[in-house]
């Protein structure tokens, strides 16, 4: 019989990819940041990194370029969806992300003793083959 999982935090890591309008001055970027920011109701601060100004892939509608803002944070599933809508309805949003941070899916990140404890079993299985 499967054991049920509880899980006690029910928080959960994410990361925001943002486009924003590359028209806008620095300071109204961060501004408009702390604001969506806000909305998460994080326990702590967001690490934020920003990739500044970029070409874009393609074009998405007038835009060529936007200000690249990738962030990271903890929160409660509950709050993406009034955080999303903001982000909808700000004009100033090219484009968006918000996906479960890539280590919260899968299998979890082996330790280094584990990677190497499974090299040796795998360089012992090659042995019996030859």
């Amino acid at each position: 019989m499967a054991k049920l999982k509880i899980r006690r935090n029910p928080t959960r890591r994410y990361e925001a990819v943002y486009i924003f309008d590359s028209a806008l001055e620095d300071t109204v970027i961060v501004e408009k940041l702390e604001k969506l920011q806000s909305l998460l109701n994080l326990a702590e601060p967001a690490e934020i990194e920003h990739w500044g100004r970029r070409q874009l892939a393609y074009k998405i509608g007038r835009h060529e370029n936007g200000y690249y803002v990738i962030s990271h944070f903890t929160t409660v599933p509950t709050t993406l969806p009034e955080f999303e809508r903001a982000l909808k309805l700000d004009e100033t949003v090219v484009r968006y992300l918000v996906t479960l941070h890539e280590h919260e899916l899968g299998a979890p990140k082996l330790s280094d003793e584990e990677l190497a404890s499974r090299r040796r079993a795998s360089d012992d299985d090659d042995d019996d083959e030859e």
